[in-house]
């Protein structure tokens, strides 16, 4: 089953607060994303159903492996992309947006593309 765009920028923003701070709460993550926390509450029931998080006794959200691969695959398109609009000229507020909207719909076979072209740089 495909996760939707909402599930994914979660799951990044649990991945990237995770790096930033090593423990992560629902709290954390309404505050990352601007949500309310009801909100967030009702997306890690979501995620923790579809195998993506786990959630302790005291409220700390874990990425599953699944859960993890869908982060880091998400996160490394915003950077690329960012960098990619950065170079174009584009602000970095501008350019982080965007990569924001992009990185869930841009093609696996088009995303290894620009990586090959960075890498090539």
């Amino acid at each position: 089953m495909k996760i939707q765009e909402s599930g994914e920028d979660y799951l990044e923003a649990i991945l990237v607060l995770k790096q930033e701070t090593g423990l992560v709460h629902a709290i954390d993550v309404a505050r990352r994303l601007n949500f309310s926390k009801p909100s967030v509450s009702r997306a890690m029931k979501l995620l923790r159903e579809d195998g993506e998080v786990t959630v302790d006794a005291d409220g700390a959200i874990e990425l599953t492996d699944k859960g993890r691969e869908i982060a880091e695959r998400i996160y490394e398109r915003h950077r690329l992309l960012t960098l990619w609009f950065t170079e174009l000229g584009v602000s970095e507020a501008q350019a982080a947006a965007d990569a924001c909207r992009v990185e869930h719909d841009i093609s696996a076979e088009t995303f290894q593309k620009l990586k090959e072209h960075f890498a090539a740089l």
